[in-house]
């Protein structure tokens, strides 16, 4: 689809992330069976939920726009997802492993901090104010996401991979 406007933009970067999410919900499983520390896993745990709404709440912005909920690959995600599947198969110790796999979380949800910021500001400046307030919830979640994650590697895991 060519973009030709700010609306065309917002859809086209809404399906970008619809794309990344489902990516990331699918992944998290497989991250969370392969850290060792009992804190990361519960926290992939945690975030798959928390994506699963994310989810719903583009699929509820794609339905107020008249459009279906579609996503388009997502080359960014994935490459930052196929670090994070190396780093579980490529490391041996599982505290280093843990720390990678980590920070491979962490540059996920940076990516998403990023693409949910822009897509709140065209929600604004395109007047919908709905969709704005719902990227608005999820950009909220990533960014305590993140947080937490940030907690985690320097109380624990980044400690036990040194």
């Amino acid at each position: 689809m060519p973009i030709k406007s700010m609306n065309d933009l917002f859809l086209h970067t809404l399906k970008d992330i619809y794309y990344a999410e489902r990516q990331i919900y699918k992944s998290l499983p497989k991250m969370a069976k392969g850290v060792d520390s009992p804190e990361l896993k519960q926290a992939f745990e945690k975030h798959r939920g928390e994506t699963e709404q994310q989810i719903e709440r583009l699929e509820t912005i794609f339905e107020s726009c008249g459009v279906a909920a579609r996503g388009i690959r997502c080359e960014a995600m994935d490459g930052i997802l196929a670090e994070g599947k190396e780093a579980l198969e490529d490391i041996d110790d599982k505290e280093v492993r843990d720390a990678s796999v980590l920070a491979a979380a962490q540059t996920v949800e940076h990516y998403e901090i990023a693409r949910y910021g822009a897509l709140i500001a065209w929600a604004e400046q395109l007047g919908m104010q709905e969709a704005a307030g719902l990227l608005r919830q999820t950009l909220d979640e990533e960014k305590k996401t993140d947080a937490a994650l940030s907690k985690l590697a320097v109380q624990s895991v980044n400690k036990a991979a040194a």
